[in-house]
């Protein structure tokens, strides 16, 4: 019998200067293995559903995404994509949901095409995490440009 793969951990987060304002995203399995981004006009929220989408598109398998949003971790953990899938895309005040042109890829991912192998864990942000510390400064770094987009990699 083939063993399961393992469970790969990936660090999300997004940042904003100013908010909106140019933003950043991030994930990143260690130091080594990372990957950034940049939006010019955006929101906070905006970012760390990037992060978190960019992070399930670049790993196949199993994966854990740690996030220190609640907006992204609640999304998945109470189930409020069901909600909002049922309602036609609306949230629970009968408005279109917030930033669904981001929602409605990570849900596809994560619900229809990979069931069961994503999931989602809070991590208090700020709070000395070396992964969310390092997450943290990668969005920021994007948001303001600076750094490479990967280790090595161009501006």
């Amino acid at each position: 019998m083939p063993q399961a793969a393992p469970t790969v951990v990936v660090y999300t987060d997004g940042a904003c200067v100013g908010n909106p304002g140019p933003g950043g995203w991030a994930w990143a399995l260690d130091t080594s293995s990372y990957d950034s981004g940049h939006d010019p006009s955006t929101t906070n929220q905006r970012m760390e559903i990037t992060a978190a989408l960019e992070a399930v598109r670049a790993h196949d398998g199993p994966l854990e995404v740690v996030s220190d949003s609640t907006y992204v971790v609640h999304c998945f953990r109470d189930r409020w994509w069901a909600g909002w899938r049922q309602r036609g895309w609306r949230n629970s005040k009968g408005a279109d949901v917030a930033n669904q042109d981001l929602w409605r890829p990570l849900v596809q991912l994560v619900v229809d095409d990979r069931p069961g192998e994503v999931r989602f864990t809070w991590v208090k942000g700020h709070a000395g995490d070396p992964m969310n510390e390092l997450v943290d400064r990668l969005a920021n770094d994007a948001a303001r440009r600076r750094g490479p987009r990967r280790p090595g990699g161009e501006t």
